[in-house]
This record gives C-alpha cells, structure tokens and sequence, in this order.
C-alpha cells in the first residue's frame, strides 16, 4: 500500500519551512585528497506512512552528487553545484531526508570513476550527474558493476540508455530529442513571427556531446521538413583559440540561420569573431546545446549577448515547484541569478528528487530494490517544463518538454511556447553595432 501523494500546494501547507545550510559550500575534491564531504540534513515527518514508509523516514539517504566543477566543464558544475546547494530545503519541505555528498570529477572522466568508486565506498546510496556524457558513461560503468542507482541529470549522448544498464535512468532527453524538439521550435518560431529562413549552417563541437549532436542532425533533418537549405556541417575543436577560420567559411555561404552546438566558450569566440567579421544572420539559434545561458557568456560579451534563442529543456516559470525552488536558490546562492541558473540547477534538483522520492516509497537503501522504487517513479509535481517524471523499459524520461529561450537584456527568457512564455521573441537579429 502506497502513502497517497499529497498535492504540491498541501505539502507545502502541511510542512514548516526548514532552513538550508550555511556556511563553507565549496568542498572542490582532487585526486590528491580524500573525498571529503559537505553533508546537509533535510527531513521532515510525513502526515500518513505504510509501515516500509515509517522504515524509511527513520533513516536518511545518502546521495553523491557528482560534477565537473573544476576544469574544462567547471561553468556548467559551478551552475549545478549552486543547484544542489539549494536542493535540500525544499526537498525537507516535501518530507523527504536527504544527505547530500558533493563531488568534483574535475572535467575529467578518469576522475569521474574513480570518485564513483570512492563515493560507494564511503557508503553513498545513489549517485547523481554528471553533464558530460563521456563523464556519465564512465560512472554507470562502476554503478553497474556495483548494483547502486544512477540517476542521470544531464547528459544527452545516446548511447547512455542503449547499452542495457539495469542500475541508470535518465531525466534528460537524448541528443536525437534535443534535435528534433530544437528544431520543431525553429519552425515554431518562423510562424510566430511570419520570418522565412531561406539557408542555413550547422556549427558544432568536435566532442562527445557535439558529435553526438551532428549525427542526431543527419539523421532527422530531413525527416522534420523545415523549409530550409542546409548548406553545410562544420565541426570546430572546442579548445582552439578562436574561431574566424569557421566564421569566414559561414560567411562565405551567407545563410540566414546559423544553428550551432556549443559550450559558453566556444560560444564567446563565435559570436566574437561574427562581430569582427560583420557576419550578421537574420538569427543564431542552438537546437538544443548549453551555452548560451551561462553567466560567463552574459559577462564576457555583455550587449552582444542578447537575442540568441537556444531551444532546450526548461524550467517552468510558471510552475509552483519552480517558484518554490528558484526562493531555496536565491537563499543559499544570493550571489546567482536563478534565471541564469535555472537550466542546470533544476535539472540537479530533479535528480535528487528523483532519488529521495524512490527511497521514500521503497523503505530501504538495498540497491537493487532501491533501484525498482527508481524505475517506478511517477512524479507530477516538478520544476522543468513537460509531464510527469517517468521511466521507460530503457530508464529514459519520454516526457520532457522543450521551449524556445532568448537572451533578452542578459537574461534567459522564455519565448514559446506560448503557455509558458515570459516574452515576446525578437527577430530577425538586431544589428551587432549600436547595441547597449
């Protein structure tokens, strides 16, 4: 029998606020250390609980959060961390209990396997993360063999889910969905606004996750049926100094649309060597990569950095659970902006919801048991856009949903769909020279 869910507004009727943590937040590990840990505590009791319930709300949780946030990837870690930070008031709100490692695989996926294996060792229940595929991929290999859950928060490449891993779900879509629903809102868009994209170039990494990304593309861009020609597919090595060769070559070919596939990085020297150039599209949309949305993109270029449009799994700003999360967030990160944030930080957030709610109702910290509490998750109430968070055969989430995002006056602002818009979209893309 099976405590009955209570509504996210009675829970939050029920359950007294509990603060969140304060104090020293940044426990970076290295290989050179021991996995040391910033544990918070979250519980509160629940009204009803069936005796495994009871079981389980006299015991806490133990989840390793593991993220790049040191190295290559470190912007988007720091971004996650801040999430995971912010995690444990709310989910003590929602009557779960919680301890939460944090662990820094330093953008490498060596590091990543071995801080999994540590993290187990030193008795973690789940793990979480971890952004980067080839990260993600090098920890399901140790959970597997270890028969611990991995709930995997952001990662897109493919193969995660096709490898028949029993011990992993995922609550990020595939590079194939981030495709096609990227592309789906390109065409949503040209509607809305009544623009006609004649060209177009697809630009992206030479990574795990843009490799990925490219083939998703080959593979369903004909099948999506946009009204466009696509001229060209360039790859670029995300660590080269700038990017001019491969804007010279888009300019040459003078599309319209410029998709790309980025990091923030790489996403500075493209729109740096666009101005330099006088490279100007009537529009620059991601069809589903980071980027875009980082801080570090809103800094280095300031004005520049407005009226890109990345189409991508969101937080919903009409959600109650996101209001609710973005006050956790602006309590414990008051130095970060959670519309900034909200991408990475509610993903974050939904995996260790995902891990707290499957220990709830299995009562145990038993792996393989814990694991098909996972597999039966059915959670309705939640931060990013789509429906409730579910499971297929293959650990896949099939329910999350995709907006259309624009950097309008440096901030990350939902343009469609419509239901959940904050604005307007601006196209076609104002002019690079007398922007403020």
């Amino acid at each position: 029998m099976r405590r009955a869910r209570l509504p996210l507004t009675a829970a939050f009727a029920k359950i007294a606020p509990i603060q969140g943590p304060t104090g020293g937040r940044e426990d970076f590990m290295t290989r050179s250390t021991r996995l040391s840990r910033r544990t918070v505590m979250a519980g509160a009791a629940a009204a009803f609980a069936t005796p495994a319930v009871v079981k389980a709300q006299g015991q806490t949780i133990k989840i390793g959060s593991l993220l790049p946030r040191s190295g290559f990837f470190a912007q988007a870690g720091q971004s996650m961390h801040r999430g995971a930070l912010a995690a444990p008031e709310l989910l003590a709100q929602l009557g779960y209990r919680v301890e939460i490692v944090h662990i820094d695989t330093e953008s490498n996926a060596d590091v990543a396997r071995t801080q999994a294996e540590r993290a187990i060792n030193e008795g973690c229940h789940v793990l979480t993360g971890a952004f980067d595929s080839g990260h993600t991929l090098a920890i399901a290999q140790v959970t597997e063999q270890r028969q611990i859950p991995f709930v995997v928060n952001v990662a897109a490449a493919p193969q995660i889910t096709e490898q028949g891993y029993k011990f992993l779900v995922r609550n990020f879509q595939t590079g194939g969905q981030l495709v096609t629903n990227g592309l789906r809102l390109i065409k949503d868009v040209m509607d809305a606004k009544s623009i006609k994209f004649e060209k177009a170039v697809f630009l992206h990494a030479n990574d795990t996750f843009g490799t990925a990304q490219r083939n998703a593309m080959d593979a369903i861009w004909p099948r999506v049926g946009l009204p466009i020609e696509l001229v060209d597919k360039i790859a670029y090595d995300p660590r080269a100094q700038d990017l001019s060769v491969e804007v010279t070559k888009i300019r040459s070919l003078n599309p319209d649309l410029v998709m790309c596939v980025t990091r923030a990085s790489d996403a500075i020297k493209m729109v740096r060597d666009m101005v330099r150039q006088r490279f100007q599209p009537k529009a620059i949309i991601s069809p589903g990569s980071p980027g875009f949305y980082d801080e570090e993109f809103y800094q280095a270029l300031g004005p520049l950095a407005d009226f890109v449009m990345f189409g991508l799994p969101w937080a919903n700003p009409k959600s109650q659970m996101t209001q609710a999360f973005e006050r956790s967030f602006a309590k414990v990160n008051p130095n970060n902006r959670f519309a900034v944030d909200s991408f990475n930080a509610g993903f974050t957030f939904e995996g260790l919801l995902i891990a707290a709610d499957a220990f709830k109702r299995a009562g145990t910290t038993n792996g393989p048991q814990l694991m098909e509490a996972v597999r039966a998750t059915n959670i309705t109430d939640h931060v990013m856009i789509g429906g409730p968070i579910t499971f297929d055969a293959k650990g896949q989430n099939p329910n999350i949903g995709s907006a259309l995002v624009q950097n309008i006056r440096r901030t990350a602002t939902v343009v469609l769909p419509k239901d959940v818009a904050q604005a307007e979209p601006v196209l076609p893309l104002p002019a690079w020279q007398g922007r403020s």
